[in-house]
């Protein structure tokens, strides 16, 4: 399982969400995930139709739970996590994973994206 995690603002695009997961160079990916708050997004609705994969909504209270390498200043108190792409992303794979690519900032700073990985097992060697 291969997991694109997004954070955006409601000015966020569908091309500004593109142009961040294709900077991470993540290939094989099986789901987005983002925070459940964030889930009917329409330009998330799109970016994830256009690639045919699956949106999921991670509860906030499970953002709370992922500890992630990255601090974000600017994180809303409401998600309680360093980075809620890191987060999203970390949660949507479930117990045993790990980021592949960290948090990054799109160029026009309204999307943040990060991808994780598990095995089919639950964990990675």
């Amino acid at each position: 399982m291969i997991v694109a995690g997004f954070g955006l603002r409601a000015s966020a695009s569908e091309d500004s969400l593109r142009a961040a997961l294709a900077a991470t160079g993540a290939m094989g990916l099986t789901a987005i995930a983002v925070p459940a708050d964030k889930a009917d997004h329409p330009a998330l609705a799109a970016l994830a139709a256009s690639l045919k994969l699956p949106l999921l909504a991670v509860p906030l209270a499970q953002l709370v739970a992922e500890r992630t390498p990255t601090q974000s200043a600017r994180q809303p108190r409401r998600y309680g996590c360093g980075s809620v792409c890191e987060a999203a992303a970390l949660s949507a794979c479930g117990p045993g994973a790990r980021l592949i690519r960290p948090r990054q900032i799109s160029p026009c700073g309204t999307v943040t994206v990060a991808v994780a990985t598990v095995s089919a097992q639950g964990f990675l060697p």
